[in-house]
């Protein structure tokens, strides 16, 4: 757990890197502030050459296709996907997304790490869809939100559920979510095909900050300083029908002490999916712990490095495009004195291979924990 910041230094409009319209205010911003808050983001680097040129080569082997491209500048940032060449209606289909948050650089870098480096040994026993950059703008300017000043992350069920005062609720539909949305109904619908989809992202101290500074200003509320946890952690959704009862049955909000032992033995498969992909990040980078509530970011803990949240679809989150009954979402920790830009890029391709090799286990075994219904879904 680390705190960053007092709400003392947050008072001022200029936080972080950047400059917040209306900071204290507690008016939420309408269009002039909107404008400001864009004009005033700052190109850092090109998605052309750190993401573009890096799918070319991938052409050779893998479907790489253009699905839409954001209309402020749609040479500058198109949007592409890489999937299996030979799709097949008997193998089971796998989604990963990076980039939905573009500042959250090893979610977009791992993602291609992981098609240059492993994806290829699993092509013969999945259908393979990746979107390593889901939202290109902010990759380039390292933000959070897309130009205008919406989520992405929580832009893909508009419809969602709204709860007063939570600080996680469903935002206005973004071109980046149109776009992919549109892209899963193209390529066959986006409900009842997919075994697994791993989304990828960080959490960074600029999400203390600077982003929850703007999100409050933004919002027009008060900004209540928070914590950033120390490691890597999963996200999993605690109302999934794949998780057992008692994991559903967690208050999403409990005290401390209500929270079961998150390092007893569990035999729920989905629930040893999630061990498994900590394990292996585990021999790459730091797992983070609960903070001495019991929760991490304010959720509960199901097991070592694993929280548990509403329905991802509920909050118009990238993880709930599908019904894959293996989802979840990867938070790696760059700022760390102990990672750098490799080590959480590699923690997120020992995310993906794992969450796989699980998968693929779970079909050879055809037994124990899990192993039957896997085989079913494989």
């Amino acid at each position: 757990m680390r705190t960053l910041v007092g709400t003392a230094a947050l008072t001022t409009a200029a936080v972080g890197r950047s400059t917040i319209p209306s900071a204290g205010a507690l008016k939420p911003w309408g269009a002039s502030e909107r404008d400001e808050w864009r004009t005033s983001r700052k190109v850092v680097r090109s998605y052309h050459e750190e993401v573009l040129t890096k799918l070319e080569p991938l052409a050779e082997r893998w479907e790489v296709e253009k699905y839409g491209a954001l209309s402020q500048d749609p040479e500058r940032f198109p949007l592409y996907s890489v999937r299996s060449r030979r799709w097949e209606a008997s193998r089971p289909s796998v989604l990963i997304t990076g980039g939905v948050h573009g500042y959250e650089t090893s979610g977009v870098q791992g993602a291609l790490l992981f098609l240059q480096s492993a994806a290829a040994a699993y092509s013969e026993s999945f259908n393979l869809l990746v979107v390593p950059c889901v939202s290109p703008w902010g990759y380039e300017t390292i933000q959070r939100w897309n130009a205008q000043a919406v989520d992405p992350n929580r832009s893909f069920n508009p419809r969602g559920e709204v709860v007063a005062g939570r600080s996680f609720n469903p935002e206005a539909a973004t071109e980046e979510s149109a776009a992919l949305l549109s892209h899963l109904e193209a390529l066959g619908g986006r409900d009842g095909r997919f075994l697994c989809h791993i989304d990828l992202h960080e959490t960074t101290d600029t999400d203390e900050s600077e982003f929850r500074p703007a999100k409050a200003a933004r919002d027009g509320v008060a900004f209540e300083p928070g914590t950033i946890p120390d490691g890597f952690y999963l996200v999993a959704d605690v109302t999934s029908p794949h998780l057992p009862t008692q994991a559903r049955a967690l208050p999403l909000y409990p005290s401390p002490g209500h929270f079961p032992d998150p390092f007893a033995k569990v035999t729920n498969p989905r629930l040893l999916w999630h061990a498994a992909i900590i394990d292996a990040v585990r021999r790459v980078t730091h797992i983070a712990p609960a903070d001495p509530d019991g929760t991490i970011i304010g959720e509960p803990v199901l097991q070592e490095g694993v929280i548990g949240i509403p329905s991802p679809r509920s909050l118009g989150l990238c993880a709930g495009v599908t019904d894959a009954p293996y989802a979840t979402t990867t938070e790696v920790y760059p700022d760390s004195p102990k990672a750098d830009a490799d080590i959480c890029n590699r923690a997120q391709v020992a995310a993906i291979t794992s969450a796989l090799d699980f998968l693929l286990a779970e079909r050879r075994a055809g037994g124990g924990a899990g192993g039957a219904a896997a085989k079913a879904e494989l």
